[in-house]
This record gives C-alpha cells, sequence and structure tokens, in this order.
C-alpha cells in the first residue's frame, strides 16, 4: 500500500498504550482488586505486559471459576481508580488531528470494556468518529473491516494481527510492552518509536 485509498482515509487506533498511557490507573484499579479479594496480584508486571483482555489477566491471579466475576467486579471499580491518572501519549491528539487535517477518519478499536474506554477518551477530550470495544487481536479486524479501516496503528503483536485481519497497512508504535524487534518479526509494515512521528509519517504515505 503505497498510495492513498480513493475513499476517505480511515485510521484506526489501538488505545491503551497507543493514544493514552492506562498504566497508573490500570495499576490503581488491579491493587484495589487485591486489597478487596485479598488475593496478591503483582501490579507493576500487569502494566508491563497491557494489550490482551482483563480476563486473560486475571487468569494469572484467581482460579478459573472465579475470573468472569472477578472481572466484572475489575470493571465496576475501574472508573473510581483509573480513568484520572491515566494520560494521553506524546503525539495522540496532534495525530488525530493530523488525519482530520486530510479529511479522513479516526476510529478506535480496543480490547478495553467500551464504556471504560469512553470515559478515557472524555477525560482527555479525545473524540474519535467511532469506537469499538471489546475486541482482541484478529477480532479486531473485523470491525477494522467494517469501517473501511486502511491503516490500524497499535502497539502490540495482537494489533498487527488485527490488522493484518483486516487487510489494513500496520503501523506499531513502541510504547507498549513490545519492542520494534518484536513488533517488526510479527509483521508490522511501519514501526515507530511514538505517535510523535505518526504526522510527517501520514504526510509521506500520502506523498
Amino acid at each position: 500500500m503505497d498510495s492513498m485509498p480513493s475513499h476517505p482515509l480511515t485510521v484506526g487506533f489501538d488505545l491503551d498504550m497507543t493514544l493514552i498511557d492506562t498504566r497508573p490507573g490500570i495499576k490503581a484499579a488491579y491493587l484495589a482488586l487485591s486489597d478487596e479479594t485479598g488475593t496478591p496480584i503483582d501490579a507493576d508486571l500487569v502494566v508491563s505486559r497491557l494489550g490482551p483482555p482483563v480476563d486473560d489477566e486475571l487468569r494469572n491471579w484467581f482460579p478459573a471459576d472465579a475470573v468472569a466475576a472477578t472481572a466484572d467486579r475489575y470493571r465496576e471499580i475501574y472508573p473510581t481508580y483509573a480513568i484520572a491518572p491515566s494520560l494521553a501519549l506524546p503525539g495522540a491528539r496532534e495525530s488525530l488531528a493530523a488525519i482530520r487535517g486530510r479529511g479522513g477518519r479516526a476510529i478506535v478499536v480496543t480490547a478495553k470494556h467500551r464504556p471504560s474506554a469512553e470515559l478515557h477518551l472524555a477525560h482527555l477530550g479525545m473524540e474519535p468518529d467511532a469506537l469499538i470495544g471489546g475486541l482482541w487481536a484478529e477480532a479486531k479486524g473485523e470491525a477494522l473491516r467494517e469501517h473501511g479501516a486502511d491503516v490500524y496503528v497499535g502497539d502490540h503483536t495482537g494489533d498487527i494481527r488485527g490488522a493484518r485481519t483486516a487487510g489494513a497497512l500496520s503501523v506499531a508504535v513502541t510504547t507498549g510492552p513490545c519492542d520494534a524487534e518484536e513488533l517488526r518479526a510479527a509483521g508490522a509494515d511501519v514501526v515507530l518509536s511514538s505517535l510523535t512521528d505518526f504526522p510527517s509519517w501520514l504526510d509521506a504515505y500520502a506523498a
């Protein structure tokens, strides 16, 4: 894909560690969950590997038959602990503006519970053209295809799998748990150090 599509450009973004740094908030939420349940959780380890759905992470700390209910409780307490401490990553707002400046659409496709994702975006004053939650890896591809996404930007190998499933260009950023080598090995078409590099990349892509 070396030329701009003829229809309006649509770029999809992952949320956690792509657009926003949710580590402080998620750490606080896991510590609160640990206190409430009496189950030890290494919250620093948890936030070092964000990306997969919360149920996947909770299986490391809770018995299988307790995961679903614990995930529900995590989502209940999440707004109290996780929204305020989480910040936009450098270049996030500028990247959304760059897409809009070209008459394009910016959508968010995330594994996060949609109401939680909405709270994060509203708190930070970021307004995507569409928000789809609760999808991970290849399942993200279905939403990307449905919305006609040309590009998907993410920080995890699971995001690359989603982009490839959709036939979208995979742009990876190294602001999450995966380094450049891992992202390239997983099939990323483009690897950027952060979203601060995205507007200039978009200019080159458009040219």
